[in-house]
């Protein structure tokens, strides 16, 4: 049976099972990876969809953990959570600042819409 998947990418956040539990509940099949697999091996996957998650990391730590930049030219649609979102951010050139009071819930978001 092909079923289509949703890949649920892990970099080490405490909602991973969550998430792909929503996901469940939704009705669409997924999977949960280490954020350690190749390109290669996500397009053998076929997922329809990609979701970073988060984690306990800074994009500009030296043993952050990161993903293959090719991935972003798969033409996988990509949903970034917490780090997840910092992380390709980052990767496709933006910038993560840090913000003067840690929060936890909606902040703002610039997106301009001439980049990639």
């Amino acid at each position: 049976m092909n079923k289509e998947l949703v890949l649920v990418v892990d970099f080490g956040g405490q909602y991973n099972q969550l998430i792909a539990r929503r996901v469940r509940e939704c009705g669409v099949y997924c999977e949960v990876h280490p954020h350690t697999l190749s390109v290669d091996e996500i397009k053998e996957m076929n997922p329809k969809g990609i979701i970073f998650t988060g984690g306990p990391n800074s994009v500009y730590g030296e043993d952050s953990p990161l993903c293959d930049k090719t991935l972003f030219e798969a033409g996988i649609p990509i949903l970034g959570i917490c780090y997840g979102s910092q992380l390709m951010a980052h990767m496709l050139g933006g910038k993560v600042a840090t913000a003067p009071v840690s929060e936890y819930g909606k902040t703002k978001v610039d997106v301009n819409a001439d980049s990639k």
